[in-house]
């Protein structure tokens, strides 16, 4: 496999996945051209995080089915269109189901990961794969910082409006370079759905460890989906262009990931899940105690992005020890409810802003987190049995 190939399907994943949180630097700018409530706008990351879910569920799994290369084109177009119906949206329900649309289709991360691990030599699988995600890796973290330069310079709408011209080009590139694949798998789509369920229903380390996904990553989203109204209150008074750059502090946890990964292999997952746990816990611990100083705010963002990483490696590495045959459809399993539980964090953590401010939200993510707690219990229990 050409490092050129590989280095396209780490931008285009990147890409692709970014669209998923140029809304967040942008909501209280929303807020304010449409008249609306902090909770009110909070909606608009949740359909976006509740679309991508859906998109996990309903069309990652095609990847086994349709030629792959065909099936991320038509993704990235529909992207970019629905892109374009946000930056034209005349008001709140219009941006919500714009956002839906957003999600849904920005799956094509999901399906370019399989994809480079068919493309290339065995012997070449975990780096191809390792360059792939670090590249949807930095595309989160980047997205933050572009959105919120840009809607601060330009307005929101200019940022939707960028993204749907990049994917456009996006979809043009992949479409002339990325090579055909061929499908062997023979279930039917109904079937594929059907075995996805059971799969959710007789595998209980599957269970907790979505469950421990989805809570550790709610409150990652409640955080990130308010961080903008804190800025924009006394003492701090920043536009979105400074939440923006608050990304860049989030860098820890990519650069982290191949560090954590060799923990994993050295220790066990239950021990990085407990580490990843404690340092999530510690960062809202942090964002409470030290929420009128900057640099408070700085340390909690590097402890919150190295915590939830680390708990994502720890889940993925556990769950990647039951059989292979499984492996596509345990990750759809997983990466769907870990963005629900994204969608539910991002909502309860605008509602608890509305009502309590910056204390609330500290508090939904602590509770959050306690709760992923019982779901690490829970899973030490299914890896005994």
């Amino acid at each position: 496999m050409h490092s050129s190939l590989v280095w396209l399907m780490a931008i285009a994943s990147g890409a692709t996945v970014a669209n998923l949180y140029y809304n967040q630097p942008l909501l209280a700018m929303i807020a304010a051209q449409f008249n609306e409530s902090a909770e009110a706008v909070g909606a608009i990351p949740m359909w976006t995080q509740i679309g991508y879910a859906m998109g996990i569920l309903l069309i990652v799994p095609l990847g086994d089915r349709l030629e792959r290369r065909r099936l991320i084109v038509t993704m990235t177009g529909i992207t970019a269109i629905a892109l374009l119906v946000a930056a034209v949206s005349p008001n709140l329900i219009g941006l919500n189901l714009a956002s839906f649309a957003i999600g849904a289709s920005a799956v094509s991360a999901q399906i370019l990961v399989p994809f480079a691990a068919q493309l290339c030599e065995p012997a070449q699988r975990g780096k191809v794969i390792g360059m792939v995600m670090s590249g949807l890796f930095v595309g989160i973290l980047m997205a933050r910082m572009v959105s919120g330069i840009v809607g601060a310079k330009y307005g929101w709408q200019v940022m939707y409006e960028s993204a749907s011209g990049m994917m456009v080009l996006l979809a043009i590139v992949l479409a002339k370079s990325l090579p055909r694949s061929r499908s062997t798998l023979a279930l039917s789509y109904p079937n594929l759905l059907r075995s996805m369920l059971d799969l959710l229903i007789h595998q209980p380390i599957l269970q907790s460890s979505a469950w421990i996904g989805a809570m550790s990553f709610a409150a990652f989203s409640a955080f990130w989906s308010t961080l903008v109204f804190l800025l924009r209150e006394p003492p701090y008074q920043f536009g979105s262009d400074v939440a923006g750059l608050f990304g860049l502090a989030g860098i820890s946890g990519a650069l982290a990931a191949p560090v954590v990964g060799r923990i994993a292999d050295r220790r066990s997952s239950s021990f990085t899940l407990t580490l990843g746990i404690s340092i999530t816990i510690a960062s809202f611990l942090v964002f409470w105690s030290l929420q009128a100083q900057l640099i408070g705010l700085m340390l909690g963002v590097v402890l919150i992005e190295l915590g939830v990483q680390t708990t994502q490696i720890s889940n993925q590495t556990t769950i990647y020890q039951l059989p292979v045959e499984f492996h596509s459809r345990l990750n759809a399993i997983y990466i769907m409810l870990y963005f629900v539980g994204g969608a539910i964090g991002s909502k309860l953590g605008t509602s608890a802003w509305n009502d309590w401010q910056w204390n609330g939200v500290c508090a939904v993510g602590l509770g959050l987190m306690l709760v992923a707690c019982a779901g690490a219990f829970w899973r030490k229990r299914c890896i005994k049995a």
